[in-house]
């Protein structure tokens, strides 16, 4: 097994910037994929150390789920000097990239591919959860926000980056730790990998 392949927890490519109040919106979510090499669970295994998403220069993940936050927001005024956020509607985008193999599987390789790629696809699919969680709360404390003292709406957004902060730093650390468990001893990504390596 390669010692170069860590997961990659999330990345973050967040824009803040410009919800009418709780507006109804969905996330996106797209799939796409590497080619990985292969006929054997090993062979496959071994390509995804080759191939697989950059997280450095020399680190590769396995799979890797990434992100783009944009927002629809407009600052108001308020006749007693203070100023409120009024719209706030987000626009998330979320993609998954996971291996594909580049040529048709066969035998009881087939078989481990494929529960290995739902076990992958399933683990990413819950950052993928935890981004969209991420969203509402962000959606929850901004409509309505406001600040007082403030008619040309320029410490407000002093203030909302920092809460904003606040809740990405929340975001990144339930990341790691669900990282942290799925790839313990004995933990289902770990599983998944050594029963494919083994084809079980």
């Amino acid at each position: 097994m390669r010692s170069n392949i860590r997961w990659h927890a999330l990345a973050l490519c967040i824009a803040f910037w410009p919800i009418a109040a709780h507006a109804d919106w969905q996330a996106v979510e797209t799939v796409k994929t590497y080619a990985v090499a292969g006929t054997s669970g090993a062979e496959l295994y071994d390509s995804i150390g080759e191939r697989g998403p950059l997280l450095g220069p020399k680190m590769r993940a396995i799979a890797h789920t990434d992100f783009k936050l944009t927002w629809t927001r407009k600052y108001e005024p308020q006749p007693d000097g203070a100023c409120t956020i009024t719209v706030n509607i987000p626009k998330l985008i979320i993609t998954y990239t996971l291996p594909k193999p580049s040529v048709q599987l066969t035998g009881a390789t087939r078989g481990s591919w494929q529960r290995f790629i739902a076990g992958v696809e399933a683990h990413e699919r819950v950052h993928g959860g935890y981004i969209k969680d991420m969203v509402k709360e962000i959606e929850a404390m901004s409509v309505g926000f406001s600040v007082p003292d403030d008619p040309k709406c320029s410490k407000i957004r002093v203030e909302l980056t920092k809460r904003l902060g606040e809740i990405s730093k929340r975001e990144r650390q339930r990341n790691s730790d669900f990282d942290k468990v799925e790839f313990s001893d004995g933990g289902n990504l770990q599983q998944l990998v050594l029963k494919l390596v083994r084809e079980e």
